[in-house]
């Protein structure tokens, strides 16, 4: 017999306390009634995100974000909904029965698509495994053990090798998976005759591996000299988005949990993180040789709050590595960079100087914007006045960016030095700069605030009141205003909740979208705003002015519809309405419900 799909959604969340799930994420305090942090989805530094253990839902009054035990998981994870239904199911110790319902079965039928992919991936991962000692895969072999790669190590990561471009395939469809499957995991492509090939043919194959413990991709390095790209991806697929994605994440993972991680080290390729690892360095990640993202600064977000940025020698020099830098500060991490002899990376300075020489690099690690300054320096030759006055004018916005006035005037002393212009001259010049206004640090899916009309705000209040239960709400029925939108959803929600004997509030997430702006106004009220004499008395106003607003919106329409009227029966018909309707405003007017 199968399931029904609403039912076990709501068995999944009774089954985990938001409480003890939020809290094994971030440091919960409570206060009052609510449990509050720094919002894990924005920057913060005044608590704004509270947990609401008796209604089981979250919601930030900082940037608006919301949802319940179901919704942070798969946000804070960067998953879909059914997979952290699967996380929390197991927490739970339930099994995913399956669906009746359509709902359920799309959404079951989804997941078993995403299954088949990372099995085959896995399966794949595990052939490229066997290639590497099958003995054929001395290219590869040769190229670790050049590179100074112990067996360990390669183990470690569950580096493979390809050895041609057909043996994959073949297997795969051995392995029961279909030429669509082989394709749609990124493992294969099909070339312009036909063929199913193997995307990373001949090459030393490092698996990608994600914060679950799944492969989700593989990278390929080429074994023989070509005109090709030494390094390449598989492409994006249902289960791998790069920029969402942190090579080597599921090993810093596991060092969180064994004891902590003071920092982050972000390195740019596979072969600097796996060198750092096998150096002894384990908290290192991989950007994969990309811009870094706002989706993998929140991911860095999970396991530390310091990020050292490690890339080459010529990285000072790369604007759009630089922007990466900045988002990553923007999300609250505390950036350092790491300075790096130039023409040399991470691995060239473990090989060549030890893991005692890369420590040294990390202990000179500077804040972000020193290193922004060092970078605008490279680019200007100071001994040529023009220069120095662009490299003046590109560095005292960066210095304006300070909060700190001593940071400011170390800066500034430093800019001095280098351009020959004295301190009192630029901070003239720094102060005629005004500050740069900061955008609001929102999380991308997260509705802006916005501002309510009387109406909407009475509205927002009355349905809030509904919602948590208040006493002075319980005797009206918000359906009997005829709203529409997600203010009508939200009333037949509390109707129905009504119905099977008290509203939860939690619930309203499987009836509207966790960006909804006006529940999200909703859910803000729920800070104490609801209760005390005034709030009663705000509700009652509310409810009178609306239900008039109401009564009169439906005279003036039958009003139309006495004028259209074809008969003498019906406008007497519609007469009688409309003294009804003008009885009930009148009553609603003195203040007396029906």
């Amino acid at each position: 017999m199968k399931a029904d799909f609403s039912e076990f959604i709501k068995t999944v969340k009774a089954k985990n306390d938001i409480v003890e799930v939020v809290g094994s994420y971030v440091k919960l305090e409570r206060k009052g009634y609510n449990y509050w942090a720094c919002c894990p989805f924005h920057h913060e530094r005044t608590p704004s995100f509270s947990v609401n253990a008796a209604d089981g839902y979250y919601h930030c009054f900082g940037c608006g974000v919301s949802g319940d035990v179901i919704g942070f998981v798969k946000d804070y994870e960067n998953l879909e909904f059914m997979q952290a239904v699967e996380i929390l199911a197991k927490r739970a110790g339930l099994e995913i029965p399956a669906f009746d319902d359509k709902s359920g079965e799309e959404i079951a039928v989804k997941k078993q698509k995403k299954d088949r992919l990372l099995s085959l991936l896995r399966d794949a991962a595990r052939f490229y495994l066997n290639n590497l000692y099958s003995g054929k895969a001395s290219a590869q072999l040769e190229y670790l053990e050049k590179r100074g790669i112990a067996p360990s190590t390669m183990k470690k990561f569950g580096l493979g090798a390809s050895l041609d471009y057909f043996s994959l395939p073949l297997y795969l469809r051995g392995r029961g998976y279909s030429e669509e499957e082989c394709v749609e995991s990124g493992a294969c492509v099909k070339t312009e005759e036909g063929r199913i090939i193997d995307a990373e043919g001949e090459r030393l194959i490092i698996p990608i591996i994600n914060a679950l413990d799944e492969v989700v991709a593989f990278g390929g390095r080429v074994m023989k000299k070509t005109d090709r790209a030494k390094y390449k991806n598989t492409r994006e697929t249902a289960v791998f988005e790069k920029s969402k994605n942190l090579y080597n994440i599921n090993l810093v993972k596991k060092e969180k949990r064994v004891g902590g991680i003071p920092y982050l080290i972000m390195v740019e390729g596979y072969m600097d993180a796996m060198s750092l690892y096998q150096a002894g360095f384990k908290c290192v990640a991989a950007s994969m040789g990309t811009s870094l993202t706002k989706e993998q600064a929140r991911l860095c977000k999970r396991y530390a709050d310091t990020v050292l940025i490690s890339y080459d020698g010529d990285f000072a020099g790369q604007k759009a590595n630089l922007r990466g830098l900045d988002i990553l500060n923007k999300e609250g991490l505390k950036v350092r960079v790491v300075p790096m002899p130039d023409g040399m990376d991470p691995d060239d300075v473990i090989q060549k100087r030890g893991a005692e020489g890369y420590q040294k690099c990390l202990d000179a690690a500077m804040p972000l914007l020193d290193f922004r300054i060092l970078a605008a320096r490279r680019k200007y030759d100071l001994t040529r006045s023009d220069e120095g006055r662009e490299f003046i004018k590109e560095v005292l916005p960066i210095v304006r960016e300070s909060d700190s006035a001593a940071e400011r005037e170390v800066l500034l002393k430093r800019v001095a030095e280098w351009s020959k212009v004295s301190v009192e001259a630029l901070q003239r010049d720094l102060e005629n700069i005004p500050a740069r206004a900061e955008p609001q640090e929102t999380r991308e899916s997260a509705p802006p605030p916005r501002e309510a009309d009387r109406d909407e705000k009475a509205v927002c209040f009355v349905l809030a009141a509904c919602l948590f239960n208040q006493p002075y709400a319980l005797g009206f029925h918000p359906e009997d205003l005829y709203l529409d939108g997600d203010f009508g959803v939200i009333a037949d929600f509390i109707a129905s909740e009504r119905e099977k004997g008290r509203v939860r509030a939690s619930g309203v997430f499987e009836v509207l979208s966790e960006n909804s702006p006006v529940l999200n106004e909703i859910l803000s009220l729920n800070d104490g705003g609801l209760e005390g004499d005034s709030a009663e008395k705000y509700f009652k106003d509310s409810v009178r002015m609306l239900k008039r607003r109401e009564i009169i919106g439906r005279i003036s329409l039958a009003n139309a519809a006495y004028a259209q009227a074809e008969t003498s029966e019906e406008q007497r018909e519609i007469l009688r309405k409309i003294g009804d309707l003008r009885q009930e405003l009148k009553r609603w007017s003195n203040g007396r419900k029906r």
